[in-house]
């Protein structure tokens, strides 16, 4: 008798389990149900897909690395398309992020950045560096340790005592607070305070999203936070690291940390789009002089069994084949400009959007129940289900799930993959002021 399988949400609670659709294929923008019906990915699955489906120049890059060489390990080994996608990659991130440790994923990439930092402390002498800070809210993966250097209060409960939690400061949310400015000034005066109490001499790393992701609803803080970030950075020793999992590629420029070279990190970590949906895959970018630094003393031999797999660095490189021939981040630029506005004129008329932000094709909405207050939607309430459930109806696939029970607030998040052309955006636009204006009348009604 055959044994009855599962697919994934098996796993999950029946709430989230019974509302997910079956995809059977995909092609370009779109993802295909079992009934046929065409779906719109308003957000390149959780900011992924940056090529969307079916993309040919990756597919055959992917056959012809596994017809000559399919996996060999990094740690005993090298070979070509390692050191392909490596040039590849440090010649488009520029001076400063010289060198490539690859990871197969976001979660692997971020503790290994935190891994070369302590290893870089130890090489220097300074054992007494141990501790992490990270924003609250925040997201850094979902490996236990990872886990433990999240911003989600929910979370916390289940994981922070089998972790090594970080010490967490008040990311700085510009929406609500008197001004970016002034949210900048208290996430910066949180951490002095942490510095005073713990002494900056302890201090290991700051992992941040440059411009956030789903934890914050792609908050994008005041210049200044950036920027004194780094002065703090080189004033105590401790390591300033970019999580760009989520912002590469996307924000109109390669990297975010490309916008004001005022505020550059010393480590910046890849993944989602890089491998875009293809391959998994992710990177730590580090400068020369740290690599240098690491293979003269210690050294720094930290492997996964996956990293740098072959394959996955042939998708890399033909990723960023795209990306460049096809001008990608030039083109996120004008469909995030385009979409913004058209999510703009949607939240002049809808009670429930407070706010519309972002930068570039990573943009998100921020949902209210009370346009006079900008009061938050109530623990009992589950905006993201609702708007999931609507754009399904109106054939979109939405991204956006409930953190820290809503205590920061509620958004959707919208970042389609790069290669989305104008008309259809407009399209997803016009059937998500439909689920707007519907989700609206729902959400009122019981907040």
């Amino acid at each position: 008798m055959r044994r009855p399988g599962n697919t994934q949400d098996a796993f999950f609670s029946l709430a989230t389990s019974r509302r997910l659709p079956t995809i059977v294929s995909g092609q370009g923008v779109h993802l295909i149900d079992d009934a046929g019906r065409p779906l719109i990915d308003a957000c390149s699955g959780p900011f992924l897909a940056l090529l969307g489906q079916g993309n040919e120049r990756v597919i055959a890059a992917m056959t012809s690395q596994a017809r000559t060489l399919t996996y060999t390990y990094s740690k005993t080994t090298r070979h070509p398309a390692n050191a392909e996608l490596s040039a590849r990659l440090a010649d488009l991130a520029g001076p400063g992020f010289d060198h490539v440790h690859l990871t197969s994923g976001g979660s692997e990439a971020n503790e290994m950045a935190v891994k070369l930092a302590r290893s870089l402390a130890l090489t220097r002498g300074q054992p007494e560096r141990t501790v992490l800070v990270t924003l609250n809210p925040g997201y850094h993966g979902a490996t236990v340790h990872t886990l433990g250097l999240n911003g989600d209060l929910g979370g916390r409960a289940a994981w922070d005592p089998m972790t090594v939690p970080s010490r967490r400061i008040p990311a700085p949310l510009t929406y609500r607070a008197p001004s970016p400015r002034a949210a900048a000034d208290a996430s910066i005066a949180a951490l002095q305070a942490l510095i005073d109490e713990i002494g900056g001499h302890r201090l290991l790393a700051l992992l941040i999203e440059p411009i956030g992701g789903q934890a914050t609803g792609v908050n994008v803080p005041d210049p200044s936070f950036a920027r004194r970030l780094r002065a703090l950075a080189d004033e105590h020793g401790f390591a300033l690291v970019f999580d760009e999992i989520v912002t590469a590629f996307r924000t109109g420029a390669f990297l975010a940390a490309h916008h004001d070279p005022a505020a550059r990190p010393d480590l910046v970590t890849l993944a989602k789009g890089l491998g875009a949906g293809y391959a998994p895959l992710g990177a730590v970018l580090v400068p020369q002089a740290v690599a240098q630094e690491l293979a003269h003393g210690l050294g720094f031999e930290v492997s996964h069994s996956y990293d740098a797999n072959p394959i996955a660095c042939a998708v890399g490189s033909a990723v960023l084949d795209e990306v460049v021939d096809r001008a990608l981040v030039e083109r996120g630029a004008e469909l995030g400009a385009r979409l913004r506005a058209g999510l703009e004129a949607i939240a002049e008329h809808n009670p429930v959007i407070g706010d519309v932000r972002g930068r570039g094709a990573l943009l998100a909405i921020e949902l209210i129940a009370d346009p006079a207050t900008q009061a938050r939607f109530p623990a009992e309430a589950d905006p993201a289900a609702v708007l999931l459930r609507r754009g399904l109806d109106r054939g979109l696939l939405l991204y956006s799930r409930r953190q820290n029970q809503g205590r920061f607030g509620d958004w959707l998040l919208i970042a389609p993959p790069l290669v989305m052309d104008d008309a259809t955006a407009d399209e997803l636009i016009d059937r998500l002021s439909d689920v707007l204006s519907i989700s609206a009348r729902e959400l009122l009604a019981v907040s």
